[in-house]
């Protein structure tokens, strides 16, 4: 009789988008093993909501990888969780040390990770070359997998949600009658926010055409702000204010959407996953992260596929070359 098998993956990384990349690689080693794994991620990523009906995930742990003064904290927790769940094999899909350590304290027979530099010290599987460094996440995950002959069926991101999960969160949200197109107007990261005043533009057009009747405006509480600027430059009244929905209400209305545009963050990456049309406004940041997705990049004409990080770069990418891009293909 062959040992039973217990997995678990690991994933650090707190934002959205991140996480959703990883989808297809934790659904390969599910696959690979023939059975349901645990996933830890932070709580940030609300995963034990987006992901509760994902079919290969048995049980989500969260943790949320402090730094710092917390740092020996943080590899205690997981040493501890490690040691009650008894697992044989853990994967980690990105270069921290703290999971990987706690593994080799707990003596969890089989470590897989990248093994960048000191991480490589914790594990006991192939891990990826130095040369592999530079690539993105998504890349080095896949890669990671194909090295310990892990076949990936599918590299494309795909989430499915219970609607009746739905049907009492933020009820009012959904009343205005007439069609919708979703938003995402806000990033954690400033140079890849497309202007407050462009997204307004655009959405007088698409109104003044009769293409939809409301949009939805997704953003961080935090960021409530950018929405209310869109709001104040159209003049209209057009637009659903949702900076204050959780996650699950986020979905609610992407479902409720003809479509989604907004910058390259995680609630376009979160449409694309749940199959709703999803167009990311892209200027300075590589469209070929695109790759394993179903996210339509809209770009400018002069568009260098590189890292430029200056909001300005974005003022490139024209209301009319999105407009014309989406409306007159």
């Amino acid at each position: 009789m062959k040992d039973k098998k217990k997995i678990c993956v690991v994933f650090t990384h707190h934002k959205l988008g991140d996480l959703i990349w990883q989808i297809p690689y934790i659904e390969a080693i599910s696959n690979h093993f023939n059975q349901k794994i645990n996933l830890v991620v932070r709580e940030k990523t609300q995963a034990k909501e987006i992901l509760k009906d994902c079919k290969f995930i048995n049980d989500i742990h969260y943790n949320n990888f402090r730094k710092k003064i917390f740092y020996f904290y943080e590899i205690f927790k997981l040493w501890k969780y490690y040691k009650s769940q008894n697992f044989s094999h853990i994967f980690f899909l990105d270069k921290v040390n703290r999971g990987p350590i706690a593994a080799k304290l707990a003596n969890i027979p089989v470590r897989i990770g990248f093994g960048f530099k000191n991480q490589k010290r914790w594990l006991t599987d192939k891990n990826l070359n130095i040369e592999h460094v530079k690539k993105n996440q998504s890349e080095q995950s896949r890669l990671l997998l194909e090295t310990n002959n892990i076949k990936i069926n599918n590299l494309i991101p795909n989430i499915n949600v219970n609607n009746n999960r739905l049907i009492d969160i933020n009820p009012d949200i959904t009343k205005y009658k007439g069609s919708k197109i979703c938003m995402a107007v806000d990033s954690f990261e400033l140079y890849k926010m497309w202007y407050e005043e462009y997204f307004a533009e655009l959405a007088n057009r698409i109104h003044q055409e009769k293409f939809c009747d409301f949009f939805y405006l997704i953003s961080a509480p935090h960021n409530n702000h950018i929405v209310e600027k869109i709001i104040q430059l159209s003049k209209r009244n057009i637009f659903i204010n949702c900076s204050n929905l959780n996650l699950m209400g986020i979905i609610k209305v992407i479902k409720d959407s003809k479509f989604m545009i907004g910058n390259n963050t995680g609630p376009v990456s979160l449409a694309s996953a749940l199959n709703v049309k999803s167009y990311a406004l892209i200027a300075n940041t590589p469209v070929s992260e695109l790759k394993y997705s179903r996210i339509i990049p809209i770009l400018p004409d002069d568009y260098v596929n590189d890292f430029l990080k200056k909001r300005e770069e974005m003022s490139k990418l024209s209301v009319d070359k999105v407009y014309d891009f989406i409306f007159k293909k």
